[in-house]
């Protein structure tokens, strides 16, 4: 990390740590019998993840010096003073590699990480450490301040932006019993609540350990994103991507509330997910978990998502906090972000998790402007503690804990508890214990973080005794004695079709060629059509190039019950048309698919895209996708049938966007169908619109451009393992559609693009002032006056700023012949002064209408939706001057045009 590049990052406080060790000597002896020792690595560059041999702390900057070669570190701020006394020995961070072995643990009682030896910490890292926070850790109440939701899991409300719920009884309930439980714990025992037992030691991918006397089971926290990983008779649902693709809060909702009751119901206590990072980079390994590149269809996306996860009974966990934007070196990499950009874009999803009562966070692997994340005081601190108000608390990725004095920068529990797998020594546990009673980390934080976790286990009422036990066993499948095999899939397959055919969105159309119409000839061709030679679950998390993709690779998959292929479905679905389907499942035998292709009444190719977590290399595919063209030769694919057969249609199996400039405009590709990656059910929701039963209404969850070099935020490579990759964001808002805007850049599809089997048109445009619950307040009237809000705890989330303050209401006619679904989208467009991209996403609804019918539609926007972030007063303000209004179907579709009041 180049100072040069640090010093416009006015925003972090930046004091440089080098810490070097050698293998410990304080401590006993430890119970574990797998404890690591500490190798004695050769000197190396600062800008290595090596230290050297000799046992010194030193620390520097412009405002503060330590030194030390002893236990008392202390440092001077101008707003914060802070004593740290410590073996030096013990405060740096691992150099821990990943590991991809799952390995075999028998059923055996667990010694908790608490009774490890207290040793130094294995090789270092240069990093920069930020102050301890000047605020309390106090849990504080819930700033929002609206009635509460319906809590029917079976009956979710009508849904929509700006509802702000109202959870701040139901935490301080759940913080009485926490802090009530946690004051007659001992100090080992509150450690414990907060330190995972260790990797594979447990039936979970994460475990903390049980306290009987307290009536304390621990907490199981599995995977994923999409479904319970490592469990049978479990629904594997549409990918995050094609959740946002929907565009439909009520079908967000309900998947995650799906996916909530199937946890649930295997006895896990945390879900780890939803995934909300941005899809920076186009071609980002883990996009396909989260919802899209812009931060307020993320926002509500997330938001819906957890209200849903909870609705189910298990604590959601918002993940990764924060800038995890590609995988490749994601634990030696540093994110160099701004602080307008990071508020503005890349915090705003965890933001809404919060105001949507998420229990759990994961920081990160990856440095935040040179800071781990997981030892990040500005982030999990000032961010989302202080600003955002989260009274939940913060796990860490799997080994992403980097130190134990990580606790005072807001770390609460370190997964899955041991510094690298089995490796039998923890951060937390026994080095923990020790820092509190050598006083270098004050019991009341300690006090804090168990109390933060058992609160969001009490506000789940995961206290009921009747809450499931575990009943399945991650890293022992086959084991009858831990496997109960509870099928809790339920009916949720009708939603898992429902959201794939929503989420399918109609790039091209030509001369009516879809819907299908009972046809007497298809061939379908391509890999993508077919299942794969070793069945759905043949690869370990999905990490193969082989068969139809319904999902990504990595920890945020699940196991397929079953997977309903395209040639399966379309075959089901010819049988009652009298159709006769043929298909060439070989990418490369392209004279047969040629051949194939002659004189069928439609050719239907399947092309596809993949990517996932970067412990599985696909095909030269290290987790991030190496190209953004289509798998196997795909585009040859397509031309080579188009040539043959003139009703060629396309459909793009693809987990981001795909370049498709070879053969988009060859006159006999005559539609284009992008069907993401969606689930189990994949056939038939794709059925469901190639035969017009589901009328299209997807929308593009980012912008798919005619050349990969239009993209302006590229996967950054290179660098030895010792390096930490420096990843500026010099874009800052211009992400995606906004970079496009912004530089006048033609994409092929733009951001919230779809075609419809109908057409729509709007009308009557109506911009107006609402006088809430607070516009008179002074907080409201001054931001009015162009004030920013206070920098108080909850100042972010408080329910002043998100109430509604304009109403935008409009017309919207089915001129069409067939019923169908639309997706409305609002943009604002700031004066230049606020030096914001030229449109921002605001708004959106899903309305469904008859031919020739009218539906009035209202889009509400709050102060935080028009505000920008103000980095000079740190707090949310409203533009200077006039501020623009497009309603439209998409990004560059304005039909609607206006003014917000003043």
């Amino acid at each position: 990390m180049s100072f040069r590049a640090l010093r416009w990052l006015a925003w972090v406080p930046l004091v440089v740590a080098q810490v070097n060790q050698q293998p410990p000597v304080h401590g006993a002896a430890s119970t574990s019998s797998a404890v690591s020792s500490v190798a004695t690595p050769s000197a190396s560059s600062s800008r290595s993840l090596s230290g050297s041999a000799t046992p010194t702390f030193s620390i520097s900057s412009a405002s503060s010096t330590f030194s030390s070669d002893s236990s008392v570190i202390s440092a001077s701020y101008s707003d914060v003073t802070s004593s740290i006394s410590a073996p030096a020995s013990t405060s740096s961070a691992s150099d821990a590699s990943i590991s991809t072995a799952v390995s075999s643990a028998s059923e055996s009682t667990v010694t908790s990480l608490s009774s490890f030896s207290y040793v130094a910490s294995p090789a270092t890292t240069t990093r920069h450490i930020v102050p301890i926070s000047s605020y309390t850790f106090s849990p504080l109440p819930s700033p929002t301040g609206r009635s509460g939701i319906q809590t029917d899991p079976h009956t979710p409300p009508a849904v929509g932006a700006n509802y702000v719920p109202d959870y701040s009884s139901a935490w301080t309930a759940a913080y009485t019993k926490a802090k009530n439980l946690v004051a007659r714990m001992t100090l080992e025992e509150k450690v414990n609540v907060t330190t995972g037992i260790g990797w594979a030691l447990g039936r979970c991918v994460g475990n903390t350990p049980a306290l009987p006397a307290h009536n304390y089971p621990g907490l199981c926290l599995e995977d994923s994103p999409l479904g319970v990983r490592f469990a049978d008779y479990v629904t594997s649902f549409p990918t995050g991507v094609n959740a946002a693709a929907t565009w439909n809060r009520r079908l967000i909702r309900l998947r995650g509330l799906y996916m909530g009751l199937e946890h649930y119901g295997k006895g896990v206590n945390v879900a780890l997910g939803p995934m909300m990072n941005i899809g920076r980079v186009a071609q980002g390994g883990r996009n396909w978990e989260g919802f899209g590149a812009d931060p307020y269809l993320s926002g509500e996306a997330a938001y819906e998502t957890v209200l849903g996860m909870q609705e189910g009974g298990v604590q959601a966990c918002a993940k990764h906090l924060i800038n995890n934007e590609q995988e490749h070196k994601r634990t030696q990499e540093s994110s160099d972000v701004d602080d307008r950009t990071q508020h503005e874009i890349y915090a705003h999803p965890f933001m809404r998790s919060v105001m949507a009562g998420v229990a759990s966070m994961m920081c990160s692997y990856n440095l935040i402007n040179a800071t781990y994340a997981c030892e990040n005081d500005k982030i999990m601190n000032d961010i989302v503690k202080k600003e955002y108000g989260f009274q939940g608390y913060i796990m860490s990725d799997w080994q992403a804990t980097m130190s134990t004095i990580s606790t005072i920068t807001g770390l609460d529990m370190t997964m899955p508890g041991d510094v690298t797998f089995d490796s039998g020594d923890s951060y937390f546990g026994g080095n923990l214990t020790a820092y509190v009673h050598n006083d270098t980390i004050p019991e009341t934080r300690v006090d804090d973080m168990a109390s933060r976790i058992l609160a969001a286990w009490y506000f789940l009422h995961q206290d009921d005794p009747t809450y499931p036990d575990v009943n399945f066993d991650a890293f022992l499948p086959d084991n009858e004695a831990t496997n109960a095999h509870i099928d809790v899939q339920d009916d949720h397959y009708k939603l898992v079709r429902d959201v794939g055919a929503a989420s399918t969105v109609l790039l091209k159309n030509v001369g009516g060629a879809l819907p299908l119409k009972k046809p007497r000839s298809l061939v379908l061709i391509g890999t993508d059509a077919g299942p794969g030679r070793v069945g759905p679950n043949g690869f370990a998390d999905h990490g193969g190039d082989d068969g139809t993709l319904a999902s990504g690779w990595g920890s945020g998959t699940a196991n397929f019950t079953y997977l309903i292929t395209p040639l399966e479905a379309i075959q089901a679905r010819a049988r009652k048309d009298r159709t006769s389907v043929s298909w060439v499942l070989d990418d490369f035998d392209l004279p047969r698919a040629g051949n194939d292709a002659i004189r069928k009444s439609a050719a239907l190719v399947f092309i596809n895209s993949d990517s996932g977590e970067d412990y599985i290399t696909v095909d030269g595919n290290e987790g991030d996708r190496k190209n953004l063209t289509a798998w196997h030769g795909g585009d040859d694919l397509v031309l080579t049938v188009a040539a043959q057969n003139n009703n060629t249609i396309v459909v793009v199996h693809s987990v981001g966007p795909l370049i498709v400039e070879p053969w988009i405009e060859h006159p006999n590709v005559t539609a284009v169908l992008w069907a993401g990656a969606p689930g189990t059910e994949s056939g038939n929701s794709l059925v469901d619109v190639l035969y017009g039963d589901w009328n299209p209404s997807g929308r593009l969850p980012y912008t798919i451009a005619k050349s990969a070099d239009d993209y302006n935020a590229p996967l950054i490579t290179g660098g030895t393992d010792e390096d930490i990759l420096d990843i500026p964001y010099t874009e800052g808002l211009h992400v995606d559609y906004r970079h496009f805007d912004a530089y006048d850049i033609e994409p092929r599809f733009e951001f919230g693009f779809g075609l419809s089997y109908t057409n729509f048109s709007y009308t009557n445009l109506i911009i107006s002032k609402i006088s809430g619950q607070f516009a008179s307040s002074a907080d409201a009237q001054a931001w009015e006056q162009g004030n920013t809000t206070a920098t108080t705890v909850g100042s972010s989330t408080a329910a002043w700023l998100h109430e509604p303050a304009y109403n935008v209401t409009f017309n919207v006619q089915n001129t069409g012949p067939v019923y169908g679904g639309d997706i409305p989208q609002l943009y604002l467009h700031h004066p230049h002064s606020a030096r914001e991209p030229p449109a921002i996403l605001r708004g959106f609804t899903n309305v469904e209408i008859w031919p020739g019918e009218t539906v009035s539609v209202s889009l509400a926007l709050s102060r935080y939706d028009v505000s920008i972030w103000d980095v000079e007063r740190q707090g949310w303000r409203k533009p200077y001057g006039p501020i623009g209004v497009t309603v439209g179907r998409s990004s560059r579709d304005g039909m609607l045009r206006g003014k917000l009041p003043s």
